[in-house]
C-alpha cells in the first residue's frame, strides 16, 4: 500500500449491492457514487465511519477483519479488548466468565484497552498546558474523527492533540511485558476486538506513526457472539480465569460520550454522532465558536457503544458499563505503571498531516482555474441536490465534472434543457441514465 493511501476496511459486494443510494446519501464524506447500477467508493474520500453500513438496506457494505485462525499463528495470543465489549453482555454474565471464555477460544492473554488510560490523561494534560496545540484542542480518540478532520476540515489539523489512544498503549505495555519475560517478539501476536471499521483502518495505517505493534483485528460482532454461545452452551469446563486487574471508574467510562471531557478543568465540550460532529466543525472552522479548551469528538451515539461492530443496544451497553464503574475503586494501582517512564515516552505520535479532498491539483495555479470551474459549473446545475445524477450533491458532481470522472449531461435537469432546445434527444437521456442506475431500474416496465 502506498504511504499516502488509506487503508479502508469497508468494502462494496457489487454483487449485493441494487444502487439504491441510501449509502451515498448518508456519507459525511460524499465519498460513494452510483454507477453502472452500483455504489462505488471515492477511497480518498472515506473515513471508515460506517454510516453507509448502518444504513444499507440489503447488507451490501461489509467490513473486513482479519480471519480468527490468525491467532494460531503465534504461541501467545493477546487479546486487547475495549469496555464496550464486556458491556455487551446481559448483566448475568461476569467479566470474569468474559475472559475466561476468551483463553477457552484460544487466547493466552486477555487486557483490557482502558488500562492505559492514566497514562494518556497524562499526555493529555502535559500537551494541553504545554500551549502547543491550537485551541479548542481536539481528542485523537476516535480514528474516524481524525480522518473526517484529515479530509474535511484540514485547516483544523493543528488542533488534533497529538496523543494515542489508550488501545495502542494497552497494547505496546504488553508487547513489552512479554519481552521482558523473555518472550520473542515473533511469538507474540496482539488482536484487537474492535467496535467499529474505523479502528481497524488505524491498526492498518495509523496516523502519527509508520506501524501499529498491533498484529491483528476481530471484529466485535463476531467475537460476541462466538464468547456468548459458549457461555450460555457450557458444555465444556471453562479454562481458568486469567489474573485480572480492576480498572478504575475512568477507565470504564473513557470510551462513552463524556469519558475524557468530564477529567478536563478547563472549558470543554463532548458532542457525538458523526452529523453532530460535523456541523460543530464547521462552525469552529468558520470561528463562530470560541472560548473552548478542549473537544472529545466521537462518530458514534453514545460514542464506542454505538460502534457499527456493536451487536448490543447501545444505551442498555452504557448503562451497564456505568454500573460497572460506579462499583470500581476510583484509582487503581495498576503493572502497567511501572512502565510509565518508557511508555511516556511512546505515548506521542507524530503531527497529523492533512489529506484534504478539497485539493483538486498539486499545482496552485492550477487547482484555483479549477475552482473557478466548479464555480461556474454550479451556475448552470440546480442545486438541489437530488442525486438522480449518481453524486450525492449538485458540488460534488460539478467537481466531478471538473475532474474529468463525470459528465454534466448527467444532470436531469441539464438533460431537459438541452432536449427543450433539441440538442439530446430522449433515447441519449435514458442511455445517460442506465449507465447511471442500471439498465434493470430503467427496463425493468418495457
Amino acid at each position: 500500500m502506498k504511504k499516502d493511501a488509506f487503508h479502508h476496511a469497508l468494502k462494496i459486494d457489487t454483487d449485493l449491492c441494487i444502487g439504491c443510494a441510501n449509502c451515498m446519501r448518508v456519507c459525511p464524506t460524499e465519498a460513494l457514487r452510483v454507477q453502472g447500477g452500483k455504489a462505488r467508493l471515492e477511497a480518498n474520500h472515506c473515513i471508515d465511519c460506517g454510516e453507509c453500513f448502518r444504513h444499507c438496506p440489503v447488507n451490501a457494505i461489509i467490513i473486513e477483519q482479519d480471519d480468527f485462525s490468525q491467532t494460531r499463528n503465534y504461541k501467545y495470543r493477546v487479546a486487547i479488548i475495549p469496555a464496550v465489549f464486556t458491556g455487551q453482555f446481559p448483566e448475568d454474565i461476569t467479566t470474569e466468565e468474559i475472559h475466561s471464555s476468551l483463553m477457552h477460544l484460544g487466547f493466552t492473554h486477555i487486557y483490557e484497552a482502558e488500562s492505559a488510560v492514566d497514562l494518556v490523561f497524562k499526555k493529555q494534560q502535559q500537551t494541553l498546558n504545554s500551549g502547543k496545540v491550537a485551541t479548542p484542542a481536539i481528542s485523537a480518540f476516535c480514528p474516524a474523527i481524525v480522518r473526517l478532520i484529515q479530509v474535511k476540515f484540514p485547516s483544523l489539523v493543528p488542533h488534533i492533540l497529538p496523543v494515542k489512544p489508550p488501545l495502542d498503549v494497552s497494547a505496546a505495555y504488553y508487547l513489552r511485558k512479554l519481552k521482558d519475560q523473555g518472550v520473542y517478539d515473533k511469538d507474540v501476536g496482539i488482536f484487537y476486538v474492535t467496535p467499529c471499521a474505523a479502528k481497524i483502518a488505524a491498526v492498518k495505517s495509523p496516523v502519527g506513526e509508520e506501524a501499529s505493534c498491533i498484529n491483528g483485528v476481530i471484529n466485535m460482532d463476531f467475537l460476541y457472539n462466538k464468547v456468548y454461545t459458549l457461555i450460555r452452551q457450557k458444555k465444556d469446563d471453562f479454562c481458568a480465569i486469567p489474573d485480572r486487574q480492576q480498572l478504575s471508574s475512568m477507565d470504564i467510562l473513557w470510551s462513552l460520550t463524556n469519558g475524557e471531557k468530564e477529567h478536563v478543568a478547563n472549558r470543554s465540550l463532548a458532542i457525538d454522532g458523526i452529523n453532530n460532529v460535523t456541523a460543530f466543525l464547521e462552525r469552529v472552522e468558520n470561528d463562530e465558536i470560541a472560548n473552548i479548551d478542549f473537544l472529545e469528538l466521537r462518530s458514534c451515539d453514545e460514542s464506542c457503544a454505538g460502534g457499527v461492530l456493536t451487536g448490543g443496544n447501545r444505551f442498555l451497553t452504557a448503562e451497564r458499563l456505568r454500573k460497572r464503574a460506579a462499583k470500581a475503586p476510583i484509582n487503581n494501582v495498576k503493572d502497567i505503571l511501572r512502565y510509565q517512564k518508557d511508555l511516556m515516552k511512546q505515548i506521542s505520535t507524530n503531527p497529523v498531516e492533512p489529506r484534504s479532498m478539497l485539493i483538486l491539483d498539486n499545482d496552485v495555479s492550477s487547482a484555483i482555474r479549477k475552482m473557478k470551474q466548479i464555480q461556474s459549473t454550479m451556475e448552470r446545475l440546480p442545486r438541489v441536490d437530488c442525486t438522480v445524477c449518481g453524486a450525492p450533491s449538485c458540488h460534488a458532481l460539478a467537481k466531478d465534472v471538473v475532474q474529468g470522472k463525470a459528465s454534466i449531461r448527467q444532470c436531469i435537469f441539464i438533460q431537459k434543457r438541452l432536449e427543450q432546445k433539441d440538442m439530446m434527444d430522449k433515447n441519449e437521456s435514458l442511455d445517460i441514465l442506465r449507465d447511471i442506475w442500471g439498465k434493470p431500474k430503467l427496463d425493468k416496465n418495457r
